[in-house]
């Protein structure tokens, strides 16, 4: 624990810094909280909160329009209003922003916020350019930066020059385009291409190389068939070399031959809030923009530590809060670190693609011997009786002691059985471990027993709730 004397300068307010001036007070440090923009960083505001009300609802209007059960449930595409589906995410936008940053940051006296733009003087001072005008100095003991990542612009000829959208702006268009063009085929781009097509957009996606290329290839090609099965058009290899906009449409010269759409969605990859901290001058190393930290958080720079999007970890907003905590328990005297080897990550499409720890093809790069079973999901009961079979799931294994190495699912429920894998990972179970335990009928986890048992038998020659 730290004594009551010690100042912590967190820059930034989103899930890191939130987490690393809450731990810090906890352990008896006063924080200057500094941010320039709006409280709550991007997931509240611009991010996870606002993209899954959008793709949640996106999901009841397919739902609408078709299901497994249309032969029984009358079907009716639905009228789809986007400004107040907009109104009613953004008042829940505001709603968790008030309750989870505002009202907290509020209520502890041990916080004091500033409203500007700060930047590192030495590595004990930074300058505030407060919004409201001037300037404040600020002189700390500790210094966190938590200042994430916006939208990156990729360098094609003339895309600057029109109105395109990012992942913020499409967050906030007040309507649905009939035509849209997405650039980009990772998660962002993904999972809102296909949100806006089911609320009644013609989409298509440009893959510089295929979906999702940096998982398994199988993963991609689950969730490019479930896409176009929906009518969402994919062009994998595919690049643009020039983009136009002549007011009302925009133009885009790719190497597949022109486009053309009512809006542009640009989601190729982000970029760090760091351009501005003048983090040379006091030592802290970044790579393309992105802080370099060691497992105790800790930049280049003695007493400055940072996590989030901002630095070269993973960008879950997960990860940043739990790599926050962890720094503010550094920075008061602890002495703690971020594990990341069981690390879950869920991409919310339909179907939801999860996956933690190694693929195959990277077990095998580690020098894994590795042993893998793939459960396509007419094997698994409660796919059957939802009657939604496309997707599967994965294990990698050690071939040697059967010990988990990761496991990657494309399926429906994919984020909810995803979190069982983490902790078999994290207690290095084997896959007769988890073939042996007891888990709950027609539930989708339950297919993770189900893909550990094909390691030793054939599954289709079981009853339905078989052990």
């Amino acid at each position: 624990m730290s004594d009551n004397n010690l100042h912590i300068a967190v820059i930034g307010s989103g899930g890191s810094a939130m987490a690393a001036a809450l731990k810090a007070t906890e352990r008896g440090a006063r924080v200057t909280l500094i941010e320039r923009g709006t409280i709550g960083g991007t997931c509240v505001n611009t991010g996870c909160v606002p993209s899954k009300i959008m793709i949640r609802a996106a999901h009841i209007a397919h739902l609408r329009r078709e299901s497994p059960f249309d032969g029984g449930l009358s079907a009716q595409a639905p009228v789809v209003d986007r400004s107040r589906l907009l109104a009613q995410q953004q008042g829940r936008v505001e709603e968790l922003r008030e309750s989870k940053y505002q009202n907290i940051l509020n209520d502890n006296a041990a916080i004091t916020v500033l409203k500007g733009e700060a930047r590192f003087v030495d590595e004990r001072t930074l300058t505030v350019t407060l919004n409201a005008g001037g300037e404040q100095t600020v002189r700390f003991d500790q210094a966190f930066i938590g200042t994430g990542a916006r939208p990156a612009e990729p360098p094609v000829p003339g895309l600057a020059e029109t109105p395109y959208l990012t992942s913020t702006s499409a967050l906030d268009l007040d309507y649905i385009p009939e035509r849209l063009v997405v650039i980009g085929a990772s998660v962002v781009a993904i999972e809102l291409a296909q949100a806006f097509a089911r609320l009644g957009s013609q989409v298509s996606i440009l893959a510089r190389s295929r979906v999702l290329s940096q998982e398994d290839p199988a993963v991609g090609e689950a969730v490019e068939a479930a896409f176009r099965r929906e009518g969402i058009e994919v062009l994998k290899q595919t690049q643009a070399s020039e983009v136009s906009h002549d007011g009302r449409l925009f133009t885009l010269q790719t190497n597949n031959g022109p486009l053309q759409a009512e809006q542009l969605l640009v989601a190729s990859g982000r970029t760090p809030n760091t351009e501005n901290l003048n983090l040379e001058a006091i030592g802290v190393a970044t790579e393309r923009g992105a802080i370099r930290i060691d497992k105790h958080l800790q930049t280049t720079a003695p007493g400055i530590y940072a996590a989030g999007d901002c630095t070269d970890q993973p960008q879950f907003v997960y990860v940043a809060a739990a790599g926050g905590s962890r720094a503010a328990i550094n920075m008061t005297g602890g002495d703690a670190s971020l594990d990341l080897s069981a690390m879950p990550a869920v991409i919310f499409t339909d179907p939801q693609v999860a996956t933690v720890g190694l693929a195959e093809a990277d077990a095998e790069a580690q020098g894994y011997d590795t042993d893998s079973r793939t459960l396509t999901l007419d094997n698994v009961p409660r796919a059957l009786v939802n009657f939604d079979t496309g997707g599967f799931i994965k294990i990698v294994a050690e071939r040697e002691s059967g010990r988990l190495l990761g496991v990657q699912a494309v399926a429906g429920e994919a984020g909810e059985l995803i979190q069982t894998a983490v902790m078999a990972l994290r207690a290095r179970m084997t896959v007769n471990d988890i073939a042996d335990e007891l888990f709950p009928y027609l539930t989708m986890v339950e297919g993770l027993k189900l893909c550990a048992q094909t390691f030793t038998k054939d599954v289709t020659q079981l009853s339905c709730c078989a052990g």
